[in-house]
């Protein structure tokens, strides 16, 4: 077995006054400021993540956009539907799913999931505002996230 490493991201900071579908909302000024702080912040505290998956909403793309222009290689990023509207649980399933060869993963997605799960498995109540990360880390497989405890490593919302 192995130790994995778990970040979690809510998006950054998203356009509430554009109209359209929620999936299609851009950033706003400020979440196109604070994504590349996010991106230095992982650099700098977790480094290059192996797998990204990320919500396919375009808020979450845009953050993933912005968040990897920091990071050296940074991976192909995998763009899921079922991240977009998923429960806490729904996120869970997705995390126990990632590749084994997989030693740090990030995940990109929306409140209130991204809080819950965060919640869930650091075992207390962590906010999750825009650009928030959060980083936990356990001994085991992707399939035992949620069963073996989790220790919570770091949690930041860097701001730009």
């Amino acid at each position: 077995m192995t130790d994995r490493r778990l970040v979690l991201l809510r998006h950054a900071k998203s356009d509430q006054h554009v109209g359209g579908p929620d999936h299609a909302r851009p950033l706003n000024v400020r979440g196109r400021r604070d994504g590349p702080e996010a991106g230095r912040w992982l650099r700098m505290n977790v480094g290059t993540p192996d797998t990204v998956v990320c919500s396919s909403s375009a808020r979450t793309r845009e953050t993933w956009d912005l968040v990897s222009s920091k990071l050296p290689d940074p991976p192909q990023a995998r763009f899921a539907d079922a991240v977009y509207d998923a429960s806490a649980i729904g996120l869970l399933e997705i995390v126990r799913g990632l590749p084994d060869e997989s030693a740090c993963a990030l995940l990109i997605g929306h409140n209130p999931a991204v809080e819950d799960l965060t919640t869930l498995l650091a075992g207390e109540y962590l906010p999750m505002t825009t650009s928030a990360f959060a980083v936990l880390t356990w001994h085991g497989t992707w399939s035992d996230v949620g069963i073996i405890p989790a220790t919570l490593q770091a949690h930041a919302a860097p701001r730009g």
